[in-house]
């Protein structure tokens, strides 16, 4: 198994879109990227801590590559929004990519590269950041339990996630289809 730490926008919504992949066995909520050691949502929420909200997926690359895990990324959330998506705004809706290896981290440029060459005229803004040990921000932190499987659960009741996550799932069923667990 490997795995892949990703940013863009609310945890709640990326999480939803990755539960759904074929060869994705976890996907945990979570911040990295920031300054504060062990932050909490609401110290993460007030854009102070540097921390990105994120997710880390588990997943096996026999089933599913990294580069396919970055395109879905990218081709189901905006990358070209500066600290934002939607109404989410700050530098903890960033979105942004975190290797933890020389070859993601080369996976990661070629799969902004792809994302630029078939959206002419857009950019994307995606940010790759750091991944060796001593790196500041590199540290992943588990979101607290209330935010694992969000969507599942609490999500289906939340006016916010029933606006914005079903429209993420159309992209991913639209663009994805068969990378979609049977």
């Amino acid at each position: 198994m490997a795995e892949a730490i990703f940013a863009g926008g609310c945890f709640w919504c990326t999480e939803a879109v990755f539960r759904s992949i074929a060869g994705v066995s976890a996907v945990e909520s979570g911040y990295i990227g920031g300054t504060v050691p062990h932050p909490t949502y609401k110290a993460v929420c007030t854009g102070e801590t540097g921390h990105a909200e994120a997710i880390r997926i588990t997943f096996d690359p026999a089933v599913v590559s990294f580069a396919d895990l970055l395109d879905i990324h990218m081709g189901t959330h905006d990358p070209t929004q500066l600290n934002r998506q939607g109404n989410d705004i700050g530098t903890q809706y960033r979105t942004a990519l975190f290797p933890l290896n020389e070859d993601q981290r080369a996976e990661c440029a070629a799969g902004i590269a792809r994302w630029n060459a078939a959206h002419p005229g857009q950019q994307a803004v995606t940010t790759i950041e750091g991944f060796s040990e001593g790196v500041q921000g590199a540290e992943w932190y588990p979101a607290e339990d209330y935010h694992q499987e969000y969507w599942q659960g609490e999500g289906q009741r939340n006016p916010y996630c029933l606006a914005v996550i079903p429209p993420k799932l159309a992209k991913l069923q639209k663009g994805f289809a068969e990378k979609l667990k049977g």
